[in-house]
C-alpha cells in the first residue's frame, strides 16, 4: 500500500500514546485501571436485594465498566480532545439516570438462596448449567477432624472421653450388649454423673427392662444414678418395676406413696392413701402414713362444715375473720393453728377441736402451746391466753406455767401488739432477773424495771434508768420516791 509523503511524515511523527501528565482526566492508564477495578468489584456483590435498580449503560447499549467498553473508550478517547471527552462524560452520566437496569434471568444471590428472580422461569439447576453464567459462591468445606465426630471409628473410651469434655458424639454405633456394657463401665470410671446419666439414658432406650435391671444389679454406682434419674423425671412406673425386681420392698412402698402428690382431688387422694396403709413400710413410716390418712379425712370434714358456716354468715368468727385459704392438704401444725383460730372453744369430742387434734395426733405440749398462743394472740384473746398457762395442783391452787418459757411468751405477745399491762404480767413471770430486766427495758415496761431494781436494792441502776423515763411522768415520781426512802438499804 503506497503512501504519500505527507502521510508518511504524519505516521512517523504521530503516536497514539501521550506523554505523562498530572491531569487525571488525560490519564488513559488510570481510566483503564479504574475500569478493571470496577469489573473485579462485581465479584463482591452476591446479594441481588440491593435498593439500586439502575446500571450504567453507554450510548451503544453496553454496560459501563465492562471490558469491551473499557477498550473502546480507551481507543476512542486517545485521539479525542478535552472538550469531546467532557461531552462524552456528561452523556454517560445522563444515560445512568435515564436507562433502567436490564432484566436478568438469575442473580449471584440466587445461587445461594436457591431461587431465580421474580418473573423468571429459569430454575436453579438451569442457571447453574448455563455456560455463560459463572458462580462465585465458594463451596465451604468442614475441617476433616470434625467428620470423625459422626463417624463409627470411636472406641468406648474415646466416646466417654469426648462426652466428659462436653463434645457431641453419637452412641448409636454401640449395638451389641457387650459394647454397651463396656461403654457403661468406661462412663462409671470417669466418676462424672452427667456422663453416667447420658449413657444410662441410651441404655434405657435401647435395652429391655429385664436386661437393664439385671446388668445394673451388679453395678451399684450406675444403679444409684438410674434411681436418682427416674425420681427426677418422675417415671414412677419404671421405678416401681426396678424396686420390684430388686426386691426392695420398703423403697417400693415409699415410691408408691409418693404418687399421691400428683392427685389433686381430696377424696381420690384419701382413697389412695388408704391403699398405702397396708404396704411394707417401716414401723415409723407406717405410723406417718396412717396419720396422713387420718388428717386428710379430718380436713375434708372440717372444710365442708366451715364452708357451709361461712356461706351462711351466722358465725361471728367467720364474719370478722373470713378464711383466706382452704384447709385441705395442709400440714398438721397449720391445721392445728386453723383449729385454734376458728374452733378454740369447741368440745373435745368434735373433729375440729384443738384438744381433739392434740390427742389424736399426739402433739407435744410445747408445740400445742406455741401454736395456740400464736392463734389466740392474733385474735387478741388475752383471757384465753391466761387460761392457757393457768394450771391447778391437786390441792386446788392455781399457778402459771409455760412449757416454752415465759420469755418466748412475751416475745410472741409483743409481736402481736399486746398492751403493756399484759406484757408486764408475763415479764414478771420470767425467773431469770437479767432476762427480766432486758425484756422490760426492751419493751419499755417501766414499772417492772423500777420494782426489780428496788428488790435488788440497786440504787445506781435505778438512777441511770431515771434518765430514760419522761420528765414529770408517774414513773419518774415513783423513782424519786424510792430513792428518797430511808427504809431501803442500798447496795451502792
Amino acid at each position: 500500500m503506497s503512501r504519500t509523503k505527507g502521510d508518511e511524515e504524519e505516521y512517523w511523527h504521530s503516536s497514539k500514546f501521550k506523554a505523562f501528565t498530572f491531569d487525571d482526566e488525560d490519564d488513559e492508564l488510570s481510566q483503564l485501571k479504574e475500569s478493571k477495578r470496577a469489573v473485579n468489584s462485581l465479584r463482591d456483590f452476591v446479594d441481588d436485594d440491593d435498593d439500586d435498580d439502575l446500571e450504567r449503560v453507554s450510548w451503544s447499549g453496553e454496560p459501563v465498566g465492562s471490558i469491551s467498553w473499557s477498550i473502546r473508550e480507551t481507543a476512542g478517547t486517545s485521539g479525542a480532545t478535552h472538550e469531546e471527552r467532557e461531552q462524552l462524560k456528561s452523556r454517560n452520566n445522563l444515560s445512568y439516570a435515564q436507562l433502567p437496569k436490564p432484566a436478568s434471568t438469575y442473580s449471584l444471590s440466587s445461587f445461594f438462596k436457591g431461587r431465580t428472580r421474580p418473573g423468571s422461569f429459569q430454575s436453579l439447576s438451569d442457571a447453574l448449567s448455563d455456560p455463560p453464567a459463572k458462580s462465585y459462591a465458594p463451596e465451604l468445606g468442614r475441617p476433616k477432624g470434625e467428620y470423625r465426630d459422626y463417624s463409627n471409628d470411636w472406641s468406648p473410651s474415646d466416646t466417654v472421653r469426648r462426652l466428659h469434655k462436653g463434645k457431641v458424639c453419637s452412641l448409636e454405633r454401640f449395638r451389641s450388649l457387650q459394647d454397651k456394657l463396656h461403654l457403661l463401665e468406661e462412663a462409671v470410671s470417669t466418676h462424672d454423673g452427667n456422663v453416667i446419666t447420658a449413657v444410662l439414658i441410651f441404655l434405657k432406650r435401647t435395652l429391655s427392662k429385664e436386661i437393664l435391671f439385671r446388668e445394673l444389679e451388679v453395678r451399684q454406682v450406675a444403679l444409684r444414678h438410674l434411681i436418682h434419674y427416674l425420681k427426677e423425671i418422675g417415671d414412677q412406673k419404671l421405678l416401681l418395676d426396678l424396686f420390684r425386681f430388686l426386691d426392695r420392698t420398703e423403697e417400693l412402698a415409699l415410691s408408691h406413696y409418693r404418687e399421691h402428690l400428683s392427685i389433686q382431688d381430696p377424696d381420690k387422694r384419701k382413697e389412695f392413701l388408704k391403699t398405702c396403709i397396708g404396704l411394707p413400710f417401716s414401723a415409723e413410716d407406717s405410723a406417718h402414713i396412717k396419720d396422713h390418712y387420718t388428717l386428710l379425712e379430718r380436713q375434708i370434714i372440717i372444710e365442708a362444715n366451715d364452708r357451709h358456716l361461712e356461706s351462711a354468715g351466722q358465725t361471728e368468727i367467720f364474719r370478722k375473720h373470713p378464711r383466706k385459704a382452704s384447709i385441705l392438704n395442709m400440714p398438721l401444725v397449720t391445721t392445728l393453728f386453723y383449729s385454734c383460730f376458728y374452733h378454740y372453744t369447741e368440745a373435745e369430742g368434735t373433729f375440729s377441736s384443738p384438744a381433739n387434734l392434740k390427742k389424736t395426733f399426739k402433739i407435744p405440749d410445747k408445740q400445742y402451746v406455741l401454736t395456740a398462743l400464736a392463734a389466740r394472740a392474733k385474735l387478741r384473746a388475752w383471757q384465753d391466753i391466761d387460761a392457757l398457762f393457768t394450771t391447778k395442783n391437786w390441792l386446788g391452787y392455781t399457778k402459771k406455767r409455760a412449757p416454752i418459757g415465759f420469755h418466748r411468751v412475751v416475745e410472741i405477745l409483743h409481736k402481736n401488739n399486746a398492751p403493756v399491762q399484759v406484757l408486764q404480767e408475763y415479764i414478771n413471770l420470767v425467773e431469770d432477773v437479767d432476762t427480766k430486766l432486758n425484756l422490760a427495758t426492751k419493751f419499755k415496761c417501766h414499772d417492772v424495771v423500777i420494782d426489780t431494781c428496788r428488790e435488788l436494792k440497786d440504787r445506781q441502776q435505778l438512777v441511770a434508768y431515771r434518765s430514760k423515763v419522761d420528765k414529770g411522768s408517774a414513773e419518774e415520781q415513783k423513782i424519786e420516791a424510792i430513792l428518797s426512802s430511808v427504809q431501803i438499804r442500798w447496795k451502792n
